[in-house]
């Protein structure tokens, strides 16, 4: 109390305007002093920190989430992509081969086709007279005998090229 007066005596002013003047120091403290204390009362509030960073882990869990989500769709993407390109190389190498054995089937055929020519003439020259009527029909109709030969030789093929890929798996 004796500083009340002093200050007020010391400074000549008036008991009013020191008193004015008191009271705005007084109410900074207190609004420093309410502003610490609220600070103090946060760091002892061990609950509502444990909160508050669950909820910053939870929100960084959740972002990385999205970004694991994010990298497994292009991923996807991209294996997709490689998928439809090998997918075509297979396609391609499947024509090629369909190509070599319809080509060797060709070429077969038009063996087999010689190969009945030559039999047929064999057989005309050596066979009795009961033959002659069925190798006449082949000889009038060479075409129906040869695409019948090729049809099979083709059959053939194709088992043979089956049963391969069979034994390599």
């Amino acid at each position: 109390m004796t500083d009340r007066a002093d200050v007020g005596s010391a400074n000549g002013a008036t008991g009013a305007d020191s008193s004015a003047e008191l009271r705005k120091q007084i109410e900074e403290t207190r609004s420093q002093l309410g502003g610490t204390v609220e600070e103090l009362a946060a760091k002892a509030d061990v609950k509502g920190r444990a909160k508050a960073q669950a909820a910053d882990l939870k929100d960084r869990a959740g972002a990385m989430a999205v970004q694991l989500r994010s990298t497994a769709a292009q991923a996807t993407h991209v294996v997709q992509d490689k998928a439809k390109g090998a997918g075509h190389v297979v396609q391609d190498k499947a024509k090629g081969a369909t190509h070599a054995v319809q080509g060797k089937a060709k070429d077969a055929g038009r063996s087999v086709q010689d190969a009945a020519a030559q039999a047929g003439d064999s057989v005309e020259r050596s066979a009795p007279d009961a033959l002659e009527g069925p190798v006449q029909a082949v000889r009038r109709n060479p075409r129906t005998v040869a695409l019948a030969a090729g049809a099979a030789t083709a059959v053939l093929v194709v088992v043979r090229v089956l049963v391969r890929r069979r034994r390599k798996r």
